[in-house]
């Protein structure tokens, strides 16, 4: 017989990317927040950082009536808080706190950390302390909001990466009636160890997270992920992979594990889709010739890869590895265009591009026809220093040109535009990219590095293909070369298919991505609101059972 799962009252979750873009978290959210908005009406509140302050937040829109009584209470006990609504599909019910004037406190709040959970944040540096002191805020709003709220509520907090570990232990201490939950999307050590080139899986059994924390100079932000993954009701992560880092790296297994979901509801739908793809296609070619110099007409082959510009993390390099051989390769049906569209240190943009992109005349190549902006760094970038090392010039008659884009675009409509999408991860503990792709019905190569191409093998039942719309290429710490040469194949593969067999791959992508929308996923996080609501419940039974002897 199936127990009843326990349902919150009201759910309070922070992050630091709530109405604020910096990464993969916020599609995480932002998208999920609809679905629970629909379940619990304006009783999901999200909490992130004021870090806009008198500059307007392009993500926010403060409404002074909502929660209008607690903001007077708040605003009593010290706490500068803007209330509003996360402009994001059903716009949820957020508070953007100011966590400045914690800093004066910065050495008691680690000071209690120490004493109470033995966080060690002697050896903090870098984005350390803004963190802290904005978790350190968001406990105190989770407090104050608890408080303000009816009594005897059931609630959750869920406090999302280290960044929000020290919300979820002063929840824990100061309104132990609350449930709480951790979600660690990665676990900074092994993010470490992977960036740092060490070999992470091969080793995994054998790291000892606190020794690699000691090496690698992350003391402070494993301690606090560590700490924070022990002491809260349910600790939380994203993919089966990263399940298995968090057991060896921080020494305790994962309550349940939460697949990041997607929400379809802004895919163009029948004539919009084809008019858009038709859009966006003709836009990349019409950057890719004006930089090049070239013609190159709709039969072209347009492949991408993007996301954070983590070069051996997110397996940029061996995609331009992979671009190089394909060059050589006489199984190539079509001419390719490779797009790595991954945000470098741009100095501005191209003012020889735009004039041509304007005028829409050219006859010859630009200077450098490999990337759409300046950089502050050209001399040492990655991308264009492997470009260099492989003579990759992009010649007139060279089949395969790769143009280095690096910024952030409009990514519904770039990602439209493509015929594969290419993300050779190593280190991945989910990857939204290959789901965006493929719900925008754009076949992709992933790896089984990442969560999202573990999930993919095993709703197939078999290693994906690209035929299955995903394409799952076995990686390892060391089959680097074996990876490029099978993106390699795939792409001149896919080049000679008919376009009756290109629609078949492009509808078993779409249909694939049906299986990871959130209202597939929700149901984890029930399994986890009810685990934190019946620990909340022990709890408080046990502390009334003592008060009573």
């Amino acid at each position: 017989m199936n127990k009843v799962l326990l349902s919150p009252d009201y759910i309070f979750e922070s992050s630091w990317e709530v109405c604020n873009k910096v990464g993969g978290i916020y599609t995480v959210l932002s998208t999920r927040a609809k679905t629970l908005q629909e379940r619990h009406p304006d009783h999901i509140i999200f909490i992130g950082p004021d870090v806009w302050k008198e500059k307007e937040c392009p993500y926010f829109r403060e409404e002074k009536a909502l929660l209008a009584e607690w903001q007077w209470q708040a605003k009593e006990q010290g706490l500068k808080v803007r209330v509003g609504r996360w402009t994001v599909p059903s716009e949820p019910l957020a508070v953007l706190v100011d966590f400045q004037p914690y800093f004066e406190k910065k050495n008691e709040i680690y000071t209690w950390l120490w004493e109470q959970y033995q966080v060690d944040s002697l050896h903090a540096y870098g984005d350390y302390d803004e963190a802290s002191m904005f978790s350190y805020a968001a406990g105190l709003v989770v407090e104050s909001l608890y408080n303000y709220l009816e009594d005897s509520i059931k609630a959750i907090y869920h406090a999302n990466e280290w960044m929000c570990g020290l919300s979820a232990l002063y929840v824990k201490s100061y309104v132990p009636q609350i449930g709480t939950i951790f979600t660690t999307h990665a676990t900074s050590i092994g993010r470490s160890i992977a960036g740092n080139q060490k070999p992470l899986y091969d080793y995994l059994f054998a790291y000892n997270g606190d020794q690699m924390a000691g090496e690698l100079n992350m003391q402070s932000k494993h301690s606090i992920e560590k700490q924070t993954a022990w002491n809260v009701d349910c600790f939380t992560t994203v993919s089966d992979i990263t399940a298995h880092e968090c057991e060896e790296l921080l020494d305790r297994k994962v309550d349940v594990v939460l697949p990041n979901g997607f929400d379809n509801s802004f895919v163009p739908k029948a004539a919009a889709f084809t008019r858009k793809r038709k859009l966006a296609r003709r836009k990349l070619l019409q950057v890719a010739n004006a930089l090049l110099g070239d013609n190159l007409d709709d039969d072209t082959l347009i492949v991408s890869t993007s996301g954070r510009y983590e070069f051996r993390n997110k397996g940029i390099d061996v995609f331009v590895e992979a671009m190089n051989r394909l060059l050589r390769d006489r199984d190539l049906k079509k001419k390719v265009v490779a797009f790595i569209e991954v945000p470098g240190w741009v100095g501005e943009p191209r003012q020889d591009l735009q004039e041509r992109l304007a005028n829409g005349q050219w006859s010859s190549p630009l200077e450098v026809p490999m990337i759409t902006h300046w950089l502050h760094n050209m001399g040492h970038d990655n991308v264009l220093n492997m470009l260099k090392y492989y003579d990759m010039h992009n010649r007139k008659d060279d089949n395969v040109k790769v143009i280095f884009l690096p910024c952030y675009l409009d990514g519904n409509d770039v990602v439209l535009g493509n015929d594969l999408c290419i993300y050779p991860s190593y280190y991945e503990p989910w990857g939204y990219t290959p789901l965006e792709a493929v719900a925008f019905k754009v076949p992709c190569i992933t790896t089984d590095l990442a969560g999202f191409g573990l999930w993919a093998n095993k709703v197939f039942g078999h290693p994906g293909e690209i035929e299955d719309g995903v394409k799952v290429i076995h990686r390892t710490d060391y089959n680097y070369s074996e990876v490029a040469d099978i993106i390699k194949d795939t792409v001149a593969y896919y080049s000679g298919l008919s376009q009756k067999e290109v629609d078949a791959c492009r509808k078993c992508a779409e249909q694939l991505s049906k299986k990871a929308l959130w209202s597939e996923f929700i149901c984890y996080y029930d399994e986890a609101y009810d685990i934190a609501l019946r620990k909340a419940a022990e709890r408080l039974e046990g502390a009334e059972q003592t008060i009573k002897k």
